[in-house]
């Protein structure tokens, strides 16, 4: 299956200016979840429906039955935003499913980009809180089960067995992966299936890519099409040029045959932007988080326009 370029906002909010889109090199709209009305105003502007799927995030007020376990154990510390869950709560996962097939079977979205795909934690903060995690009774049992390795607490764990325990919770999120990209295979074979990542690399936070947040590209890139780092420099306490620093930084850990397409913050436009199509190492297209903010003025819409013919161009040179 050939893998499209696709550029454009991320938010239905952009629907509101979807007739502006073409006229800026903008194809496609990422929206949240399967959103019928989403859907309809795709097919009436002609631009391609993107769905940004929810995996391993809850809101832990409402069920603090999904917080994962700390090295303490007690829950993680958490504030207002938070990914990860309690991967052995075995009616969280079912149901994730779940609605990942009923989207499947009643939709045709060009593209399913798979979202919070990772263990606990917050990477778009400047100080994140970086917490070992899911050492509930259940996870270690499993872990142990996984790897034949004798172990009954996070002490022991860390201590003793710590890339053991990366290299498990890697595999356990590469196996969602799977399993999420094999059902949107079923019903949907020529469906992209995208990723959104932590835009560290790996040797950032003492290996937290892995450590923490479970991403290993490795494992995941049987499974996902396009990886799309989170690259939110302002919320990060990066410079807008972060984002050519870290595309130009993916080839160190991302697969030869796998393709990179960057999600760019409105806050950080048009600098980010410009230096991404600026980049040596090219990305597959672009979105941009609140980027109905961009099509409702012609000019910012034109710098857009120009970035995006830019890195098409540089993706004809180097395909042709």
């Amino acid at each position: 299956m050939a893998t499209p370029l696709l550029f454009g906002p991320y938010g239905r909010s952009a629907i509101e200016h979807i007739d502006a889109l073409a006229a800026h090199g903008a194809n496609a709209i990422w929206f949240h979840g399967f959103d019928p009305s989403a859907f309809e105003a795709c097919a009436r502007g002609g631009v391609e429906p993107c769905v940004e799927f929810k995996t391993f995030r809850a809101d832990y007020e409402q069920h603090p039955e999904l917080i994962p376990i700390g090295v303490d154990g007690v829950p993680i510390r958490y504030g207002r935003l938070v990914q990860g869950v309690c991967l052995s709560n075995e009616a969280f996962v079912q149901e994730t499913e779940a609605n990942l097939l009923a989207g499947v079977r009643a939709y045709g979205p060009t593209g399913i980009w798979l979202d919070y795909l990772t263990y606990a934690g917050w990477f778009e903060t400047p100080e994140p809180d970086l917490q070992e995690s899911c050492f509930c009774p259940r996870c270690i049992a499993e872990f142990c089960q996984a790897t034949g390795i004798d172990a009954a607490s996070p002490q022991v764990i860390l201590s003793q067995h710590g890339e053991a325990w990366t290299a498990h919770k890697c595999a356990r999120i590469a196996a969602f992966a799977a399993r999420y990209a094999s059902l949107i295979g079923e019903h949907l074979p020529d469906c992209i299936v995208g990723a959104y990542t932590c835009p560290w690399t790996p040797s950032e936070y003492d290996g937290a890519l892995r450590r923490i947040f479970a991403q290993d590209h490795a494992l995941l890139s049987p499974s996902i099409d396009v990886f799309t780092p989170l690259i939110y420099a302002q919320k990060s306490g990066r410079p807008p040029y972060w984002a050519r620093t870290c595309l130009e930084r993916t080839p160190e850990f991302v697969p030869a045959d796998s393709k990179v397409q960057l999600i760019l913050d409105v806050l950080d436009f048009p600098a980010s932007l410009v230096a991404t199509a600026a980049s040596d190492t090219l990305s597959w297209g672009v979105q941009i988080f609140g980027g109905a903010a961009i099509f409702a003025e012609a000019r910012r819409a034109e710098v857009f326009g120009q970035a995006v013919r830019r890195i098409r161009k540089a993706n004809e040179r180097r395909d042709g």
